[in-house]
């Protein structure tokens, strides 16, 4: 880790310039704003998206306070002056699982998702994947 791997200053206009992490942070940004979107959604419609999509309140609740928690945690590692590489391939390997785990669910049976729910999940683990691979592309370029 270097020297500067943990300084929580904004980066100046001269070093956004030059920032080698411009993507990765872009893209952590645009993660972090997405998972802030949904979280919301979920945690103040919780009862009225339990009919159209099947998702239970008891469901969807605390998705919303996880995805907010992610919201919080993207958007703190994509203002570090340098992005720790690891804080970078954990966001990968979890936004990896979040994406499998949604295209799972609705074959366990375990939450009574109705047809639109099952889209809007499965559509929601292709754009979680697209993350995992931007960000995994944006990674490998900084090397």
């Amino acid at each position: 880790m270097t020297p500067h791997a943990l300084d929580h200053r904004p980066l100046t206009a001269t070093a956004h310039a030059a920032d080698p992490a411009r993507l990765l942070r872009t893209v952590l940004r645009v993660d972090a704003a997405a998972c802030g979107v949904l979280g919301l959604v979920l945690l103040l419609g919780a009862d009225w998206l339990s009919t159209p999509l099947g998702l239970p309140a008891h469901w969807s609740v605390p998705f919303g306070v996880f995805l907010l928690g992610a919201a919080v945690a993207l958007a703190l590692i994509a203002g570090y002056r340098t992005i720790p590489r690891g804080l970078a391939w954990a966001v990968i390997a979890l936004n990896a699982v979040c994406a499998l785990e949604m295209l799972l669910l609705p074959l366990t049976g375990w939450v009574p998702l109705t047809g639109l729910g099952t889209a809007v999940l499965v559509t929601g683990a292709l754009a979680v994947a697209v993350f995992a691979d931007v960000e995994y592309l944006a990674l490998r370029r900084m090397r």
